[in-house]
């Protein structure tokens, strides 16, 4: 009796925590609408930049959550603006970030001159090493570079057919992996100058943790899921990333404060109080499609989801800006408050939304 009470009160909790309004897929889709309007009626980078990157991939997920067409019509817009190129610097991964975009273009209208720039880009990443390696000894040394360019990479590969990029960026990404991700904690420095300062000493918070930067590590995540989408089930190192992103996974889960939202510090939240909402929109993102495709247990996961989402919404306000944005950096240490905001904020808040809007009640 007392077992079927429990269950009971179970889903009478489950059911009030549906009808919020935050999670009524009229609410998700004008929150979407309204967020994705107001960042594009107020731009702050050149289209092309690494910022652009992420907004313009929420950009997409907006599209094909609402179907709107003024939506379209800015993604087209984005390609006739840059002709369908990325950034000048062929060997750096900020400046092919732009190209998931032009590549989920190209899906909707097949016209092979949205990707053509792109593919040649990665040709010559291939055989062109550039300044990236020989300036830091691997292309990919920060940790921001795997959401910029696993799925591009990714993407090129699945509309080519040609299988070396998918082996080019294995390389790639298990260097940064092998440099930069701690395996005690599960999650990934900066880059190696967060690993030790220049007198060989390990860089601390104040608190004595070592330093993991929310909006780093959930760059790492959204650009796993982009990624994971992208690789064909059987692919001999899928394996690699699924470990990587349930490992993960596991320790944000941990990471998460009482509103539901990530601190910019990880393992120092008192040091920068005021939930961020770029790291926090990633990890929903990811969270959420880890639970949608079955990678994570749903039992574990979705209340760290459905808090996290409620938190994530207090930060938008009523015109569709997304504050509480992290300013650009490369560390927890910059200063934001309400009126703190950035496009890839308001992205990551899109593809987070794109992928609530999916949980099965």
């Amino acid at each position: 009796m007392k077992r079927i009470t429990s269950i009971l009160i179970l889903c009478l909790l489950t059911q009030s925590v549906w009808a919020q309004k935050e999670f009524k897929p009229a609410f998700i889709k004008s929150k979407m609408e309204q967020v994705t309007a107001w960042q594009l009626a107020n731009p702050l980078h050149h289209p092309t930049d690494w910022t652009n990157g992420a907004f313009y991939a929420g950009v997409t997920a907006a599209y094909e959550t609402t179907q709107k067409q003024w939506i379209l019509d800015s993604l087209m817009a984005l390609g006739e603006r840059t002709n369908w190129k990325p950034g000048h610097r062929y060997d750096h991964a900020d400046d092919i970030a732009i190209s998931q975009t032009y590549v989920d273009i190209y899906r909707i209208k097949k016209d092979e001159s949205f990707i053509k720039p792109t593919w040649d880009t990665l040709i010559k990443i291939q055989f062109w090493p550039g300044k990236e390696i020989a300036n830091h000894g691997i292309s990919w040394w920060w940790c921001d570079a795997l959401f910029m360019g696993p799925p591009t990479f990714a993407k090129i590969a699945k509309e080519t057919g040609d299988a070396s990029f998918l082996a080019t960026n294995d390389k790639f990404f298990k260097e940064c992996y092998d440099l930069l991700y701690n395996q005690d904690e599960h999650l990934f420095a900066r880059d190696a100058s967060y690993l030790m300062d220049k007198n060989g000493n390990q860089k601390l918070e104040a608190n004595g943790k070592k330093i993991f930067w929310s909006r780093g590590n959930g760059w790492v995540m959204g650009g796993l899921v982009r990624l994971l989408n992208e690789l064909p089930k059987d692919y001999p190192q899928r394996g690699f990333y699924e470990t990587l992103f349930k490992e993960m996974s596991a320790s944000l889960a941990k990471l998460q404060q009482a509103d539901g939202l990530w601190r910019s510090s990880l393992l120092d939240p008192q040091a920068y109080p005021g939930g961020e909402a770029s790291g926090s929109g990633f990890d929903i993102y990811a969270l959420a499609w880890g639970v949608n495709t079955g990678l994570l247990p749903k039992k574990e996961y979705l209340p760290v989801i459905k808090k996290g989402w409620k938190g994530l919404n207090t930060l938008v306000q009523a015109n569709g800006k997304v504050g509480w944005v992290q300013p650009i950096g490369a560390d927890p240490r910059r200063n934001f408050d309400k009126d703190s905001y950035e496009v890839f904020g308001s992205g990551a808040y899109l593809l987070a939304g794109s992928e609530v809007i999916k949980l099965k009640k």
